[in-house]
């Protein structure tokens, strides 16, 4: 269903009104497109204190193909503006970050992008751990307040490697982030694989998406595809026609497959013999009702599409190897893990189970396998299933975040890819929120 008043909105009586309403004013927000591939704008490089990573930075941000100009007053309007960070110690050093941001703030092009660097907060010195933690309540302050449709995240990068930080600044610095706000992103040190094309990072490579036939899981295979990879699309067999229309649309193959089957994890491998570099654990169901209410049943159903059929499939996958090593795992947690939501123990327990799966897996598949594991977690997005929310409560979910409006489908998918880049090695063990920066939950 079209989000009307984000039209409204759009238009110059509608912004007047709700301007002297005082009502919500949702900018358009710029998504990739063929057309739209990067921001529209130079890149400001500013630095808070002394950083030691100045020129490794400046290359790594060079890569991202924006025009980059260094220090304040240097972009008049800059479609993006990164923030090292890295170097602030103590209580005092957070005035360095007030005094690089608040002179240009203002001027940042209408739906750009602040990325501010940090690290991760010292275990043995508190007064460090105390200044960098500061910043992530500082990121997500400043990602209420930018407005514009202008997004803010905090990415926390490993000592001495932030050439591992590239595939993460490419995607944060783009229109593929569109919907990603107020998050914090902490890489690893590992050293990122190749990418011989980033315009296909995923040439050569094999996709499994589970619940592909429509929705979320459509466009993630649709995502994948464009970026090269072969995509393998799995649904349960009574959605069969989709399935296989939204497989031969991309090139791919389709699986009709109920992922709570026995066999489940047999089935999947041998219709990829060469095995999985990708596997995205997308299918979900939902069977709301408050707990006092709910029958045995409808508790289960869920808890077993969403997390218990997740866990039996990785746990075989990985054993046998049929995950490549250099692959990504990622599965789709939610919002309501995270914050919770009336009518939805059940929903809300399989998705922060989800979170939970992600934390304690990703650092031992990562050394036992070589294999990624991260999750995203949508908020509100535009589905059938949202379309059918009644109007009042819909409309509370597109308004109550930094952007005031709904996401897509197609901003999980984006978020997907970015996990499943060859290049994104550093990335593991993040849960990552697609909601626009709800303004539930943290």
């Amino acid at each position: 269903m079209a989000d009307r008043y984000l039209h409204v909105t759009g238009t110059a009586p509608g912004r007047f009104l709700t301007r002297r309403l005082g009502l919500p004013q949702p900018a358009r927000l710029r998504r990739w497109s063929l057309e739209t591939q990067s921001l529209d704008g130079p890149l400001l490089h500013l630095t808070a204190g002394e950083s030691t990573v100045t020129e490794e930075l400046a290359t790594v941000l060079a890569a991202t193909g924006l025009t980059v100009a260094r220090g304040t007053g240097q972009a008049s309007r800059p479609a993006a503006v990164v923030l090292d960070a890295t170097a602030v110690a103590t209580a005092a050093g957070l005035g360095d970050v007030h005094a690089a941001l608040h002179p240009v703030i203002r001027s940042a092009a209408p739906g750009g992008r602040v990325v501010v660097l940090g690290v991760r907060p010292s275990a043995d010195d508190h007064h460090q751990a105390a200044a960098q933690q500061a910043l992530e309540g500082f990121v997500r302050s400043l990602g209420k307040e930018i407005g514009r449709g202008i997004t803010v995240q905090l990415l926390r990068i490993a000592p001495g490697a932030v050439a591992s930080a590239e595939s993460t600044l490419r995607f944060l610095l783009s229109p593929r982030s569109a919907y990603i706000s107020g998050q914090v992103v902490e890489l690893t040190g590992a050293a990122p694989d190749p990418v011989t094309d980033w315009a296909a990072p995923l040439a050569g490579r094999t996709a499994l998406v589970t619940g592909a036939a429509r929705g979320i899981g459509a466009s993630v295979a649709s995502v994948l595809a464009r970026d090269g990879a072969h995509v393998i699309c799995l649904d349960i067999p009574q959605f069969q026609d989709e399935l296989t229309r939204t497989a031969d649309r991309l090139g791919g193959s389709a699986l009709p497959l109920d992922i709570t089957a026995d066999d489940a994890a047999e089935q999947i491998a041998a219709a990829a013999p060469g095995g999985l570099d990708v596997l995205v654990h997308n299918a979900g169901i939902t069977r709301d009702r408050r707990l006092a209410n709910m029958p045995a049943d409808r508790w289960a159903q869920v808890v077993e599409v969403n997390l218990d059929s997740v866990l039996r499939t990785t746990d075989a996958l990985l054993k046998a190897g049929t995950v490549n090593r250099g692959g990504r795992i990622v599965a789709t947690a939610s919002i309501a893990g995270i914050a919770g939501n009336n009518g939805q123990t059940n929903y809300a327990a399989s998705k922060a189970g989800i979170i939970g799966l992600v934390r304690s897996l990703a650092p031992r598949a990562a050394a036992d396998h070589g294999v990624t594991v991260n999750a995203v977690a949508p908020g509100f997005i535009e589905t059938r299933m949202t379309a059918a929310v009644p109007f009042f409560i819909r409309e509370a979910g597109r308004r109550m975040n930094s952007l005031s409006q709904g996401g897509l489908p197609v901003d999980v998918a984006e978020t997907t890819a970015w996990f499943a880049q060859p290049a994104s090695t550093a990335v593991n063990g993040q849960i990552v929120r697609v909601c626009g920066q709800s303004l539930l939950g943290a």
